[in-house]
């Protein structure tokens, strides 16, 4: 889940924008800063979630499975559609050398 808001202002040559954005548990910090020239004066507030979609989960899987049990507990393997996103994704990630205790819920 991601929260924000943003603030501009523009009058003449000189004009200022902020934004501050985080995640749902206010730990992550997104700030940026612009200048403008024109007339505008604006705020908005932004919010979005990222969400499993179960039924092409069961589509793609062929059984009803959540995002957790995908990922998480690893009950299915990635399917061939998987594959060409999968692969480069192993080469180029770094390796996580974390206990694996301290990964467990």
């Amino acid at each position: 889940m991601k929260l924000g808001v943003d603030a501009a202002a523009a009058v003449g040559p000189k004009g200022r924008d902020a934004a501050a954005d985080t995640d749902v548990v206010m730990k992550a910090e997104v700030l940026s800063y612009s200048r403008s020239r024109g007339l505008f004066a604006g705020i908005s507030l932004e919010g979005s979630t990222l969400r499993s979609d179960g039924s092409t989960n069961h589509k793609l899987y062929g059984r009803e499975l959540n995002a957790q049990e995908i990922v998480r507990q690893g009950k299915v393997g990635v399917p061939a559609a998987g594959h060409e996103l999968i692969s480069p994704l192993d080469q180029k990630s770094p390796k996580n050398e974390s206990d694996p205790v301290s990964l467990k819920e």
